[in-house]
């Protein structure tokens, strides 16, 4: 059925308002405007829609469309009349509109700001969310068009539209006349409804990756007729692991009289499956894989694996046909890992799934394990599986997923699964890229709250076949952002494994304080330096001698972990000869009852060349405890403790308890070398750190002598003249000002009279500066003279920079009152477009410039961030008295700090702020040069609607 168009009817089509979204069920659905071809699919869709659901939408019976309804519905003009619909497959399962109102109900045009909305869901679908994520973009589009403002009449017994309406989160009005519910409510987002929209966004994601996890039935497609190749070998790695489900082989090059591979069921095609798919393991050549998806989309399957290669990462046909591949699968609703991934495990007992190229299932645990590349993911299997030599253990995976070129699953959408998984303590993360940092940080944060997060990030340029975000912040600077959300960033996979398994076997220690105690003089020493080095506090080493036995290791851990003055312990241990010596079993029995006896702090063992040792100390029990036990002090468990509980039991001020009879003991920690026993306890110190102050948030402070209002005019007035400019001097004073930011006034000198002139208005001392590009900020070279004290001083220095570095057009000198005397600082504020706005902070010159000694903060700045702020570079202790010197003031400091942060964050428009130098003395601080640069604010899709990313 298709109406002719109306020429008027037909506007630019908003192509920017298609988006995929996960439901809450897991699945996918593309929303996407309403447009005069949909008039059949409007149909159909409707006569699938049950008569409740007709009657609940239009209030009386209404079995069918009409030919002006058809009309009515699928004719838009995308500004006053709108409509989107969810389709699956390409066809509709669910519509939504608005129509403009005036405040007489009746259709109406900008400037009026309401609209009506209304929803239709076909029943089928009813339940997964559908509802929720059409009415984000809607109101979203309507935000657009100008519209501030929904109101929607509902009958009293649809209780399911008002509960999607009311539990959205806006400012909302509720009314009841002549039996109907009506509902008015803003559009503008508010705490609660980000909140909401991220609660939904984080229950969705975490199920679809749930789907792919926890399947009630595979497919492996691509199943080789003879032993060998990827589909056989990913076939026999799930039998071999005693997948509990359904497993089926799937070829279309078997022949019709073949019923088994291996004992399991054969199909030419998994359409021919009776039953349902989950997951879906593709593993044949790229060019073979949009048939298979199409017979997968079409038999119902809920995810794909595809590790076929040939995509992105083989250039730009790849790229494309990675795209195709996306957009294929998201048509039938389905998620992918890969393409050119290594697979996915899950131990759990009632699972039991290895969808992967690993020959061998790892051993269960409570580590969850992402990795962007196979080869990684392949090594950091085997370390953590590996017994004897390096750090050993029987500290097992929870779940593992290698994402290849992560075209559609990413990191974020695992992080999202893990956040709340009971089966896992912690994360291990290795990660080539990051596609989208600003979401990857909100994440890591709500994360690192409940559980570890430990990431190593690769360095270079993201491989080619990841989509990632451009972004302008050094790789040093993202890290930093990373620890500041709690992240656990280490740089290598030794270094990544290490920490892991200290956090998965140990509790987290309440402070840095560290006893050191072994056999040998000098690796105790040894510890103590690495300690040191570390920003820890160790207290002396305590010498067993070579002839400790197992009893005096015994009590000397006993000892130190009953010390009050003791956080952590690490324990060294050389082998011994001759008769008397401590055999490794004794010596690992005797170091695990007495941490039994005191299990609230860590104990790390460093053991040289004693390889029964570290597998004797990983005998006590594995990191996946009886379902419904965890062992106290330990971090996570089937619910993470809150954080006041956790470290509660870390607390050296109270009593030491003892194990309850039949909980099964953690495993030590066991390292083969000293440093990295003390490297894996700093992190976990500064993380225990963390967790500490992320239970008390900080605060953006208010301040009265703020006009956010005339920032803003002056703002607008300003990109007037242009989309990207640095302002003048003149501008940049007055919008600083605005914000309570004083800059120094300094005034130009283009001749000797000219600057005696600014000098008597501003008043000796002064200073004479050349401001041209190349001397700027390089008082090193000579450029700046100071403290000139009266006019003679003045025109000899000026003479002296004309004699060195030229005419005064090409110098550019400037004469500014002489500040008081303090550390010179700078201040930086930048709108990164993939990570958002940071505010930097280092002394100036060599500091910062030469050996990056820059701290970052992500915007908003609170209170508490300032304050870590400005002690967080390595030079800080010039700012509070290093040598004697006068401690400068860094309240005042960490103000301005607070004022620039509050400038870039309500006015998105300031793209870049410099502030350098600020002098900060004893009392107050001089900021003696700025500059800032204006442009449109870049788009920030983490306030929109949930979306994937758009392929």
């Amino acid at each position: 059925m298709q109406t002719p168009a109306d020429p008027k009817d037909r506007h630019e089509y908003p192509s920017h308002w298609e988006a995929d979204v996960v439901l809450r069920d897991g699945g996918t659905a593309r929303i996407r405007p309403i447009t005069v071809d949909d008039a059949d699919r409007l149909v159909s869709f409707y006569e699938q829609v049950s008569d409740e659901s007709k009657y609940y939408r239009f209030f009386a019976p209404y079995p069918r469309l009409s030919a002006k309804d058809v009309h009515r519905f699928t004719h838009h003009d995308f500004v006053d009349r709108v409509g989107l619909a969810a389709t699956i497959g390409g066809e509709f399962i669910a519509t939504v509109r608005y129509d403009r109102i005036g405040p007489a109900g009746t259709p109406a045009s900008a400037p009026a700001d309401e609209a009506e909305v209304a929803f239709l869901v076909q029943d089928a679908h009813q339940g997964r969310g559908v509802a929720s994520a059409l009415l984000e973009h809607i109101a979203a589009v309507a935000r657009e068009r100008g519209i501030r403002r929904f109101a929607a009449e509902v009958l009293p017994a649809n209780t399911k539209m008002i509960k999607v309406f009311m539990d959205a989160g806006y400012t909302q009005k509720r009314s009841f006349e002549d039996g109907v519910v009506r509902l008015e409510f803003d559009l503008e987002p508010t705490d609660r409804s980000l909140a909401v929209q991220r609660a939904r966004e984080q229950r969705a994601e975490a199920r679809s990756v749930r789907r792919l996890l926890a399947p009630g039935s595979v497919a492996v497609i691509g199943v080789g007729r003879t032993p060998g190749g990827v589909g056989r070998s990913v076939l026999g790695n799930l039998r071999e692991a005693g997948f509990t489900g359904r497993l089926h082989a799937v070829n279309q090059a078997f022949p019709d009289d073949l019923k088994e591979v291996d004992g399991v069921p054969a199909h030419r095609s998994v359409r021919d499956i009776d039953g349902p798919v989950d997951l879906a393991v593709v593993a044949v050549p790229a060019e073979h894989v949009p048939e298979v998806v199409t017979a997968c989309g079409e038999h119902g399957v809920q995810g794909l694996v595809v590790l076929a290669a040939g995509y992105a990462e083989s250039g730009p046909d790849g790229r494309e046909r990675q795209r195709a591949l996306v957009r294929q699968a998201r048509t039938y609703g389905m998620r992918i890992i890969g393409p050119n991934a290594f697979g996915i495990i899950n131990t759990a007992d009632d699972i039991r799934l290895n969808a992967s190229l690993a020959p061998e299932m790892p051993r269960p645990g409570r580590i969850g394990l992402f990795a962007q590349s196979g080869a990684i993911g392949i090594a950091l299997l085997s370390r953590l599986h590996r017994r004897g030599g390096g750090v050993t253990g029987t500290t097992g995976v929870s779940t593992f997923v290698s994402s290849g070129n992560r075209a559609d699953v990413s990191g974020n959408d695992v992080l999202q699964y893990w956040y709340d998984d009971p089966e896992t303590d912690v994360v291990l993360m290795y990660l080539e890229s990051i596609g989208n940092p600003r979401k990857f940080t909100r994440l890591a944060r709500r994360t690192g709250a409940a559980k570890p997060l430990v990431v190593v990030q690769g360095a270079g340029q993201a491989p080619q076949g990841h989509a990632v975000r451009a972004t302008r912040l050094p790789h040093a600077t993202v890290s930093a952002l990373l620890r500041q959300a709690g992240v656990i960033r280490v740089d290598t996979i030794t270094e990544l494994v290490d920490a892991g398994l200290l956090l998965a076997r140990q509790p987290l220690p309440a402070g840095p304080r560290v006893a050191i105690l072994g056999n040998s003089e000098s690796l105790g020493l040894l510890t103590y330096d690495r300690c040191l080095a570390e920003g820890l506090r160790p207290a002396r080493p305590l010498d067993l001698t070579t002839r400790a036995t197992a009893g005096d290791f015994h009590r000397a851990l006993s000892q130190a972990l009953a010390d009050e003055s003791c956080d952590a312990v690490v324990v060294t241990a050389i082998p011994t000869i001759g008769e008397g010596a401590v055999g490794d079993p004794e010596l690992a029995e005797a170091l695990r009852s007495a941490a039994e006896e005191m299990p609230g702090k860590p104990v790390l063992v460093v053991h040289v060349e004693l390889g029964g040792l570290a597998e004797a100390l990983s005998a006590a029990g594995r990191t996946a405890p009886s379902a419904g036990v965890t062992a106290p002090g330990a971090v996570g468990g089937a619910h993470p403790p809150p954080l006041s509980a956790s470290l509660q039991r870390g607390d050296p001020h109270r009593p030491a308890e003892r194990l309850p009879t039949g909980v099964p003991a953690k495993p030590l920690a066991a390292y083969p070398a000293a440093e990295r026993a003390v490297r894996a306890l700093a992190e976990a110190v500064k993380y225990a750190q963390w967790r500490r102050e992320a239970a008390e948030p900080g605060k953006v402070p208010e301040y009265d002598d703020i006009d956010e209002r005339g920032a803003a005019e002056l703002i607008g007035g300003l990109l007037e003249r242009g989309e990207g400019l640095t302002i003048g001097v003149e501008e940049t004073c007055r919008l600083l000002g605005t914000y309570g930011i004083g800059v120094h006034r300094a005034l130009p000198a283009p001749s000797p009279g000219a600057a005696a002139d600014a000098a008597r208005a501003l008043g000796y001392p002064v200073a004479l500066k050349a401001t041209a590009p190349h001397l700027r900020h390089r008082a090193d070279l000579g450029g700046v003279r100071l403290d000139l004290a009266d006019e003679e001083q003045l025109r000899r220095a000026y003479d002296e920079l004309g004699e060195l570095y030229g005419p005064p057009e090409e110098l550019r000198p400037v004469v500014q009152r002489m500040a008081p005397r303090g550390v010179d600082t700078v201040v930086r504020a930048v709108i990164d477009p993939a990570a958002g706005a940071v505010v930097s902070f280092g002394l100036a010159g060599a500091a910062s410039q030469l050996l990056g000694d820059m701290a970052h903060r992500l915007v908003p700045v609170t209170d508490r961030d300032a304050t870590s702020l400005v002690r967080s570079i390595r030079t800080a202790p010039l700012l509070f008295g290093w040598r004697g010197s006068a401690p400068v003031d860094t309240p005042a400091l960490e103000e301005l700090l607070l004022r620039v942060s509050r400038l870039v964050d309500d006015h998105p428009e300031v793209v870049a702020v410099t502030l350098e130098p600020v002098v900060v003395a004893r009392q107050g601080v001089t900021v003696l040069g700025a500059t800032v640069r204006l442009a449109p604010p870049p788009v920030r899709d983490d306030l929109g609607p949930r979306t994937l990313p758009a392929y």
